[in-house]
C-alpha cells in the first residue's frame, strides 16, 4: 500500500482566503489620493497544500478613477503587477495620458484564466460578474510552485490626482497540492515488500517439499 500511494498523484485542493464584501482583516482602507507611497495590506495564508498551481485575485475597490490606480501582488520575493493605470496609452490625448475614468473595481477577479482578456483594456471591470481577467502587467504563474503558506502583500497607489479610491477588501483563492511522497519512503516500501515476497515464496516452497527433501 505504501508502494502504490507513493505514486499516486497527488490531488490539487482550493484553499480561499480574505473577504471582499466588508469584513475581514484588511478592508475599508482609503488609497490616499496622487499618493505613490500607497496602501499595503496583508492575508496570511496557512494549511494550503505546499505547492501552488494557480492562484485568483479578487479585489473590491470603489470610488476614484480606474486609471489613477497602479497595484500589485507580492509574495516570498515574487511580484505580479495587478494594475497599471488601466486605460493609459489608447484612446484620446487625455484617455492615453490618464487612464479611464470609470470608478471602482466590483469584486473583479484576476487570475491566468481570465476570460475577459488583459483588465488594462477594460473599462468598466465588474459590469460582467462572472467574467475576470488576466492581470494587467504580469503573469499570476509566476507564483507556480511555490509554498503559499505564508504572508501574501497587496499594494495600492493612486497616481495621479483628482479623486479618492477605497479597498473595500480583497481575497485569494488558491489551488494547491500536498508535498509529494518523499522518493526513499517508496524505495523503502518497494524494499519491504520484496522481502516479504520472498519469504512467502520460501515458506511455501518448503512447505510442499517431500521429508526426505528437507532432511537433505
Amino acid at each position: 500500500m505504501l508502494t502504490v500511494s507513493a505514486f499516486l498523484p497527488a490531488q490539487a485542493a482550493l484553499y480561499s482566503i480574505g473577504n471582499v464584501n466588508g469584513s475581514g482583516t484588511s478592508l475599508n482602507q482609503t488609497i490616499y489620493d496622487a499618493n505613490p507611497s500607497g496602501i499595503t495590506s496583508s492575508l496570511v495564508v496557512s494549511g494550503a497544500g505546499s505547492s501552488l498551481s494557480a492562484i485568483t485575485v479578487t479585489v473590491n475597490i470603489s470610488g476614484g478613477y480606474n486609471g489613477d490606480l497602479y497595484g500589485y501582488l507580492s509574495y516570498n520575493g515574487t511580484l505580479v503587477t495587478l494594475l497599471n493605470r488601466v486605460g493609459t496609452g489608447s484612446g484620446g490625448p487625455i484617455q492615453s495620458t490618464f487612464g479611464y475614468s470609470t470608478a471602482g473595481f466590483n469584486n473583479v477577479s484576476l487570475s491566468d484564466a481570465g476570460t475577459g482578456g488583459n483588465i488594462h483594456t477594460v473599462q468598466n471591470p465588474g459590469s460582467l460578474p462572472s467574467v475576470s481577467y488576466t492581470a494587467d502587467g504580469g503573469s499570476l504563474s509566476s507564483f507556480n510552485g511555490v509554498d503559499p503558506n505564508g504572508t501574501w502583500t497587496l499594494f495600492f497607489a493612486d497616481q495621479a490626482g483628482g479623486n479618492t479610491s477605497t479597498l473595500n477588501g480583497w481575497s485569494l483563492d488558491i489551488t494547491a497540492v500536498p508535498e509529494p511522497v518523499n522518493v526513499a519512503m517508496a524505495i523503502f516500501g518497494v524494499g519491504i515488500i520484496g522481502v516479504r515476497a520472498v519469504r512467502g515464496y520460501r515458506n511455501s516452497r518448503k512447505a510442499t517439499l517431500p521429508s526426505s527433501s528437507l532432511a537433505a
